[in-house]
This record gives C-alpha cells, structure tokens and sequence, in this order.
C-alpha cells in the first residue's frame, strides 16, 4: 500500500475489488465517455494485476490494471479528484509492479488528450494514432530503467516534456535554434512555463544560433522576457564548441533526452538515469560558462 495525499493506494484481486472496479471504471468509461458497457469489461479482467486509490473515507475513486501482455490500462480517476495526484500515483504503483515482474517493457493505449500525462513518466508514442471504443489513441511505450530510444518527432516532444517535468532545481537546453516543431510547441512552451514558476527551477538555454528564433518569433523567447529570473539564454562562440554536433536536455532529476544529431528527432532518453544526466549538465556547465549571453533577446526596459 503506498500513501499519498488524502488518499491511498491498494492493490487488489479482481473478484475481491469488483465492486469498487465497477463504481469508478462505469462512471468514467460508460456514463462519462459513452463506452458501451459489454466493451468495458472484457476476459482479461479477471488474469489482470489491479489498483484501486480510495480516499481517506475508505471511497474508491480511481483504478487501473496490468495486463499479462505487459500493458497498462483502464486507468481512471473520478472527475472530483482529477489534477490531485491520484493518475499519478496509480500509474506508479502499476509500474513498480511491472519491475517487480521484470518486464521489460511496458506498453498502453492513451487516450489521445492523456498523451502528455504518460509522456510525463517516460512513455513515448509508437506508430499512429488510432480509434478504440469511439475515442482517438496513441500506443505508447516504456522501458523501465533503461533507455528509451526517440525516433519521431512526437517521441521527441514526449521525451521532452518528460524531462521537464522531472526537474527540480535545474533544466539545460542545448539547441542549435530552438529546434522549430519542438520548442515552439505549446505544451513544451507551457511546460518550460510550469518549470519556471512552480518553484525555484533555474533553467538555462544555450543556442549555436540565436538569430533564428529571434527572427521567427520563438515563444520561449518572450516567455524569458517574461520571466528573467528563471530563464537565461546564451550563445556559443567559441569554435571549438560551434562544432559540437548535438543536443540534448537534462534535468538534476536524472532525467535527459540526447540526440547524436542536434537537427535530427532520433536519440535517447531516460527519466532516470543520474549518471548520464550529470555527465551531459557537465559538458553543457563548460559552454555555458564560454558564451555570451544573448542580450538582443532581453525586451526593452529590463
């Protein structure tokens, strides 16, 4: 049983928690969402590793299940808790679970306006978007404890936004110009936002070529003009350091998305790999500390 915030986390046997089952997953799949009830509940039910959160009058309002195809699904959480932790803290118990089994991966169908909340625990998106039961999916992918290879673009925003939301007290960009389609996209812009104001985030924006995003209007750049404090942006200029090739993110959670090929989606990233996270804000603390800071970014008066 893990603890959370007004609520708690169980693991439960299938007949044993049916009922419970039935309260949350028919009010949001069925009553809420139009899922026709014979599809809800299916003959895996039964083999399915389950977790239900309840509050702390014993009520249960959220669940989810492991699959014996190493998946997760029928994750949800009713409306009056939603944005309190609870997605979260079911989606961890279930993968604490997957590593206890020692899968190797873990696979699950989100929901297409969900895509950013798994993206956020390191699943990335594999192939299209497809309809189940009515409603628009993205299959999605992780591998626990290992990392994760990037090879789209929306894998790309996926790792991205993971790692940013790992961050604690420190986020490194390196980019050659803010890469367009990736940091211009407003879940990453909102992100960065989030990052900047929900503590004491430091975070730092090294560019090989400042001119461009200026000239196109990049949105993290106004949102820096916004928000000085927390968002510094320089330029390389030293030779040696304009012929480094790639780029990457990293946070002082461990987390990082590293591409070989800075103008290229494909890399890899891991939401938990310290070692490497250190290594790349290593490198990146020695062409920080060689560049310029980018003062034709600053806005007029600061």
């Amino acid at each position: 049983m893990a603890q959370a915030q007004a609520f708690t986390i169980h693991a439960v046997g299938f007949e044993e928690g049916l009922p419970e089952l039935r309260s949350v997953r028919e009010a949001v799949f069925v009553q809420e969402q139009g899922v026709p009830l014979a599809l809800e509940w299916d003959e895996l039910d039964p083999v399915c590793h389950h977790v239900i959160a309840r509050d702390d009058a014993g009520n249960a309002i959220g669940t989810g299940r492991l699959t014996p195809a190493r998946g997760i699904g029928r994750m949800a959480v009713l409306p009056a808790w939603r944005g309190r932790g609870v997605g979260d803290a079911l989606l961890q118990a279930l993968l604490e679970q997957a590593q206890t089994l020692e899968w190797p991966e873990v696979s699950l169908h989100a929901q297409a306006t969900a895509i950013g909340f798994y993206a956020r625990a390191g699943f990335l998106p594999v192939g299209e978007r497809f309809q189940e039961a009515g409603i628009e999916h993205q299959g999605m992918l992780l591998r626990p404890g290992a990392l994760n290879l990037v090879d789209s673009r929306d894998a790309a925003i996926a790792a991205t936004a993971g790692v940013i939301a790992g961050a604690r007290r420190h986020l490194d960009i390196y980019s050659r110009e803010l890469d367009p389609g990736l940091f211009d996209q407003p879940g990453i812009v909102a992100a960065i936002r989030r990052c900047a104001t929900g503590g004491e985030c430091a975070i730092r924006i090294l560019l090989q070529e400042p001119a461009a995003p200026l000239r196109a209007f990049a949105p993290l750049i106004a949102l820096g003009q916004r928000l000085p404090s927390a968002i510094a942006f320089r330029a390389v200029e030293e030779q040696v350091d304009r012929a480094y090739a790639s780029a990457f993110i990293a946070n002082d959670g461990g987390g990082h998305f590293f591409r070989p090929q800075g103008q290229r989606w494909e890399g890899e990233t891991r939401l938990d790999g310290a070692g490497r996270a250190r290594h790349l804000r290593g490198v990146f603390d020695a062409f920080w500390e060689r560049a310029r800071p980018c003062t034709e970014y600053r806005a007029l008066g600061i």
